[in-house]
C-alpha cells in the first residue's frame, strides 16, 4: 500500500524518574521519539525495549562513580544489556523481555545537565535530550567512541 512509515518497527521506551521535584514534565515525548527513530534509522527490524532514568546532576554522578568508577556528573550514560557489533544487530542471544522483545539496555539522562547544554550549545532543552537519547541508544547498539574514527 506504501504508506509512510509502514518499514518502522514500534519499539517500548519504559522512562521512570529516579526522584520528584525534575521538572520537565513532558522530556520523555522527545526522548521516545528519538529511541525509536534512531533504532529504525539502524534497521532495526525486531521489537527492543529500552529503559530510561532521567535524574539531576547528583544523581547521575553517584551512578557514574558506582557503576563506572567516575566521581563526576555527566549529560548521559548508557548500560548495554547485549554485546553488539556497531552497526549489524544480531540478536539471536540478546537479553529478552517476557514480551518477547530485545532488552537493549538503560540510559540515564540528567535533566539539568541537559538544559544547561542545550542553553549552551544554543539548540534548547528538547534538541539536546534528543541527541542524547540517540548517542545512548547507538551505544547500546553496540557503538562507541574510544577512538577518533568510531567518534565519527
Amino acid at each position: 500500500s506504501g504508506k509512510q512509515g509502514e518499514n518502522k518497527m514500534t519499539h517500548s521506551v519504559i522512562v521512570s524518574r529516579e526522584k520528584r521535584g525534575l521538572g520537565h514534565s513532558d522530556a520523555y515525548i522527545p526522548v521516545k521519539k528519538a529511541v525509536a527513530e534512531a533504532l529504525n534509522a539502524e534497521g532495526v527490524r525486531e521489537k527492543c525495549t529500552v529503559c530510561v532514568l532521567f535524574t539531576d546532576d547528583e544523581g547521575i554522578r553517584t551512578i557514574n562513580a558506582e557503576q563506572r568508577g567516575l566521581d563526576k556528573a555527566t549529560d548521559v550514560l548508557s548500560f548495554p544489556m547485549n554485546d553488539l557489533v556497531e552497526g549489524r544487530p544480531d540478536f539471536s542471544d540478546a537479553e529478552r523481555w517476557e514480551d518477547g522483545s530485545v532488552f537493549l539496555g538503560d540510559m540515564v539522562i540528567s535533566l539539568p545537565h541537559a538544559l544547561s547544554q542545550g542553553e549552551e550549545y544554543g539548540h534548547g532543552f528538547a534538541r539536546e535530550i534528543s541527541y542524547l537519547a540517540v548517542h545512548s541508544t547507538l551505544h547500546l547498539l553496540g557503538y562507541d567512541h574510544t577512538d577518533e574514527g568510531a567518534r565519527k
